[in-house]
């Protein structure tokens, strides 16, 4: 049976009726994958496994939300959406607003933005409205916009992206047959670290998982606003994805840690573009840069004696790496062209 995108897929957990519109491009049921190469540096008998949710349609777990709060937004009447953006956010709507036939407005930091989520935008016909300032800036003019009924505000703040979100907590469930002991993911603006507790405390509630996972946050040092306890004016990172100082959905995150008895941490860029190479180089997959704050994150935690063994982790891997090419290459050593000749190929491949 063809997979008909995550309101279908998990009707009764989500805030839609027999009359809600649905405008899918048939996101979800993404791949978890085994990691063995980076299960060996954790402790012996431990499972590690990789959320994909760059598979997603515009390459990004934003998707799940976004089918829903545009699905919504076309029940309620709307016209057009609106949006602040640090890349994923942007795309997604643009795309689903495309599809619903909605106009897209996005508001986004100029300049701090990777080329692969502006193109998308972009193409996908969104009217992009570059600021000076950063992404808490985009945020707060969009809310005001939003509230003045300019638009519907699809950011995380809108609680139906919060519900789409949450699905990825359930597939996880249903693909391993139960919750992971523990669950690892990036944090930027907190809307999916909020989102997998709930999923993750629904399926439990309803009896489709007999246990809750232990919740893991990792933030870029550089804007690390929920570990430093305070807002970060000015955050840098190269994971331009969760470079956020004041994330909007703080209260769920800190709820989702304190509830699950887990952690929220910060790995450094350096840690961040290690673990980013890895999981390209060792395990085929590849992430935009703040996905691998995940991995990053575990392997931090496995030094420090964190975890037990035999115990079942997942990594969220948030994006794909096409998201952003530049960094890509920037890591990567550019091959110089040679003569087109068997003997100079066959010298360049070495012994």
């Amino acid at each position: 049976m063809n997979w008909p995108g995550i309101i279908e897929a998990y009707r009764s957990f989500l805030p839609v009726t027999p009359t809600t519109p649905v405008i899918t491009l048939q996101e979800g049921n993404t791949a978890l994958l085994p990691a063995p190469a980076l299960a060996r540096e954790l402790p012996p008998g431990t499972r590690l496994y990789l959320k994909c949710e760059g598979f997603n349609p515009t390459g990004s777990f934003k998707d799940r939300g976004m089918t829903v709060a545009i699905s919504k937004a076309v029940e309620a009447g709307a016209k057009a959406v609106i949006c602040a953006s640090t890349g994923n956010t942007s795309a997604s709507a643009a795309a689903y607003a495309a599809r619903a036939g909605l106009r897209c407005f996005v508001v986004l930091p100029a300049g701090a933005i990777a080329l692969g989520k502006l193109s998308q935008a972009l193409l996908h016909g969104a009217k992009v409205i570059p600021i000076e300032g950063n992404f808490d800036a985009a945020l707060r003019v969009v809310r005001e916009l939003a509230a003045a009924g300019r638009a519907t505000l699809v950011n995380s703040l809108n609680p139906h992206r919060i519900e789409g979100q949450k699905t990825a907590a359930f597939e996880i469930c249903d693909q391993l047959g139960e919750a992971p002991d523990y669950l690892a993911l990036p944090v930027g603006n907190a809307g999916n670290i909020t989102a997998y507790w709930k999923g993750f405390k629904e399926y439990y509630s309803a009896g489709r998982s007999g246990r809750l996972p232990v919740m893991l946050g990792f933030q870029a040092s550089g804007a690390a606003p929920l570990v430093e306890g305070r807002a970060i004016p000015n955050p840098q990172t190269i994971a331009t994805a969760i470079r956020i100082g004041d994330p909007a959905s703080r209260k769920g995150a800190e709820a989702a840690r304190d509830e699950s008895g887990g952690r929220i941490d910060k790995v450094t860029d350096e840690e961040i573009l290690s673990a980013y190479q890895r999981l390209a180089s060792q395990c085929g997959v590849f992430c935009e840069p703040a996905s691998a704050a995940s991995v990053a994150g575990v392997l931090k935690l496995a030094r420090e004696g964190y975890f037990p063994p035999g115990r079942t982790i997942v990594c969220v891997l948030t994006g794909h790496g096409l998201k952003d090419p530049d960094r890509a290459i920037a890591c990567c050593e550019t091959p110089r062209p040679i003569p087109a000749t068997a003997e100079a190929v066959s010298a360049a491949l070495g012994a």
